[in-house]
């Protein structure tokens, strides 16, 4: 380690841009159903959804993000809403579609409709059938942030030969206990919501967005003193909480948050059968993956790795709010995925 810093079935013809304007990527969007053989479930027919920016024959690189991400990485021609990473991917940003194919995919469970247990496998063979279907052999790289950097992991396990680098940002080879223990608690709260669901829900989210952040990000946000309104006790940050909370509930569905939140704790993978040139980027300040983690990931890697790791008052969110940092390290591993 060194410290650095086709028997699918189509179900409709792959959608393409109209929309030529130069100031966005080229997309387009596939959706077909293939046969996967889940880890808990057993073999299912299922939809796969992917996108993808950029030119055909540029170098294809894979793009994941957390649970709450989807196959949508940024504003492009055939669809104009700003992606989950909007900071990092776009023209003349680090992830650049004029340089390079860049491709997402919905995960399995986040529309709701999948009520099975879930791993993070089951995503890695979602991923590898999407490829398959692209006709895309081997990726050059795959980088994968939090819930992403896992199914990443396990991609690099099962289909070792399929890519050649692998970046890997806040997510190790299991789920720390600690992060656990909280996740279970948000579980508990959503399964105990029956005769309101969607405060549950909302609950629960606002419970997950305090272990994304940090107590120094809320003592610089949220230092005026609570207030009594309708003689209850209001704190700063409940508004905030309330807001992130609401806005998960008009977006995901109580079954889509259950699966995948227990996938995240169910995940485990050998670093020893991960044998790809990895570079990692640890936040010190992450409490749902803490760095030491990741030191012992670098270190049981079978192949080479580079490990990087900065600080940040964000937390576990770093990788979505230090946009030069991120940037930075994003540059550097393309650079050697490249050279390599």
């Amino acid at each position: 380690m060194s410290l650095v810093s086709r028997n699918d079935e189509l179900l409709r013809e792959p959608s393409e841009a109209l929309d030529t304007r130069p100031d966005l990527p080229y997309a387009r969007r596939v959706r077909f159903e293939a046969e996967l053989d889940l880890v808990h479930a057993g073999r299912m027919r299922l939809p796969i959804q992917a996108e993808v920016l950029g030119a055909p024959d540029a170098p294809a690189i894979v793009v994941l993000g957390g649970i709450s991400a989807s196959k949508h990485l940024c504003a492009n021609t055939l669809d104009q809403n700003p992606g989950w990473w909007e900071s990092q991917v776009g023209l003349g940003r680090s992830l650049d579609p004029k340089q390079l194919q860049l491709i997402g995919i919905d995960w399995l469970g986040a529309t709701g409709e999948f009520d099975h247990p879930l791993d993070t496998a089951d995503q890695a063979q979602l991923l590898a059938k999407a490829l398959d279907f692209l006709g895309i052999g081997k990726v050059q790289a795959i980088i994968g942030a939090s819930y992403g950097a896992m199914v990443a992991l396990q991609f690099a396990a099962l289909f070792p030969k399929r890519l050649g680098h692998l970046l890997v940002i806040s997510g190790a080879h299991r789920s720390h206990p600690f992060a656990s223990a909280w996740r279970g608690l948000q579980r508990r709260i959503v399964k105990s919501g029956i005769a309101d669901p969607d405060t549950a829900l909302s609950l629960a989210r606002q419970l997950a967005m305090l272990s994304y952040r940090t107590p120094e990000e809320f003592a610089e946000r949220f230092a005026d003193a609570p207030v009594f309104v309708d003689e209850s006790l209001v704190t700063p940050a409940d508004s905030y909480l309330e807001a992130c909370g609401q806005r998960y509930v008009r977006n995901w569905s109580k079954t889509a948050f259950l699966r995948l939140n227990e996938s995240i704790d169910a995940h485990r993978v050998d670093p020893k059968q991960i044998r790809v040139p990895t570079s990692i980027l640890a936040i010190a300040e992450d409490r749902l993956v803490p760095i030491g983690d990741l030191y012992a990931l670098a270190e049981g890697l079978g192949a080479t790795s580079k490990l990087h790791h900065v600080r940040s008052r964000f937390g576990h969110d770093a990788f979505l709010t230090e946009h030069v940092a991120v940037a930075r390290v994003l540059r550097e591993f393309i650079q050697d995925a490249k050279d390599c």
